[in-house]
């Protein structure tokens, strides 16, 4: 029983049994019919899931692959892009624009702050000829855990023609992000995060402005070709050879969503966010964002207590408990962990998580109440009770 773990993860996340025994099915032709059918229910669930009328292309690669794929589709070269970062993703989406001669106007707030959608608007105002030809932001900043306001961002654009492009990696099904009805151009997520798959999937959906721009674009690809992925699509297929167990996995996991609901997704999500962060505080602990309500539903970030690294606290948890979360990146990296509470995670989960925070803590001599961190978390479970369904379907 030692190798048994308890994913805490900003991702990859945990699978669910029933997608794990849908990964396993018998290879098929991804030529036939029976992968046509496969795609078509995929593309029709996606749909649902991304709130959108446009297709969902189904990308075999990693979430950045989709970022990049975004950017090398729609943005030619020496045309100019404002990247508004707060944290590392939102960094990378910088990095892939300059590797393929795209201008970046960087617009960087502080590790767990939000975007502000005023200070974006003035900037669009104050560009009367409308060199941005797009705005590259992140839904969920996985790094900070930062849930980024998405529709007022949109609302901030205004009658600015610009494109704005949302990383959804870790953000689709922990928090609302209805595509069309925000007027969003790009969504992008990946399979290992809510979606509650193995890696391996990048999933993107454009709106009719989008799909104009990519007719313009100058950019070169081959393997990430948008124009040429939807061509086939249109015949439920796709150019190059798909990984068709994730797809198996992913139609699991898209009936699992669908019978929890997006509704009861987000309410879950948010559940567990509360839950992470008041047993947290009530072990003494600080965030890194401090505002609840911009706070991420899908991770938290964590000082480590003074004296300690966050290697002493991720071992030892991993070691001692089997209970695995991840370490901060870049600025905030040598002060800080992060708990992932998205995707196949359920209240117990959370818990059990909290209770091995707390021996580890005490096992370091800091200072903790016993019991303290599963009464609070607890203590919001119990005010939610009469609102939620208490058995995790998906």
């Amino acid at each position: 029983m030692n190798n048994k773990q308890t994913l805490l993860l900003p991702g990859p996340t945990c699978v669910p049994p029933q997608v794990l025994s849908a990964l396993s099915k018998p290879a098929i032709s991804h030529r036939g019919p029976e992968f046509k059918s496969l795609l078509k229910e995929v593309n029709d669930g996606l749909k649902n899931i991304f709130q959108t009328n446009s297709d969902v292309i189904v990308l075999t690669a990693s979430g950045t692959a989709g970022m990049e794929a975004a950017i090398v589709n729609l943005i030619s070269p020496g045309e100019k892009v404002l990247a508004v970062t707060i944290g590392v993703f939102g960094e990378r989406f910088v990095e892939i624009c300059r590797s393929f001669g795209v201008e970046v106007e960087v617009m960087a707030f502080p590790y767990g702050q939000q975007a502000d959608p005023k200070i974006i608007a003035n900037r669009l105002e104050a560009d009367k000829e409308h060199q941005i030809k797009a705005i590259l932001v992140q839904h969920n900043e996985t790094s900070t855990g930062v849930l980024n306001d998405i529709q007022a961002i949109s609302k901030a654009r205004g009658d600015h023609p610009a494109l704005l492009i949302v990383d959804s990696i870790s953000g689709m099904i922990t928090a609302d992000l209805p595509m069309d009805e925000w007027n969003l151009d790009v969504v992008i997520t990946g399979s290992q995060k809510a979606m509650m798959l193995p890696p391996g999937l990048a999933l993107i959906a454009l709106s009719e402005r989008a799909w104009q721009a990519a007719e313009k674009c100058k950019n070169q690809c081959f393997y990430l070709d948008l124009k040429k992925a939807r061509e086939w699509a249109a015949t439920d297929q796709t150019p190059f050879t798909p990984a068709v167990p994730l797809l198996y996995g992913l139609k699991e996991s898209i009936n699992l969503i669908q019978k929890e609901t997006l509704a009861g997704c987000f309410k879950r999500h948010s559940i567990l966010r509360d839950m992470v962060r008041a047993g947290v505080r009530a072990l003494g602990l600080k965030l890194l964002v401090e505002d609840d309500k911009i706070a991420s539903p899908g991770v938290t970030t964590v000082y480590v207590p003074e004296g300690l690294k966050p290697s002493d606290i991720i071992d030892s948890l991993r070691e001692k408990f089997g209970v695995i979360i991840a370490g901060g990146q870049r600025q905030i990296k040598d002060k800080t962990f992060r708990i992932g509470h998205l995707g196949y995670v359920n209240y117990s989960d959370i818990l059990a998580g909290l209770s091995a925070l707390e021996v580890v803590l005490a096992d370091y001599g800091i200072p903790v109440k016993t019991g303290a961190a599963v009464a609070a978390a607890n203590d919001i479970l119990r005010s939610k009770k009469n609102k939620i369904n208490l058995n995790l379907v998906s």
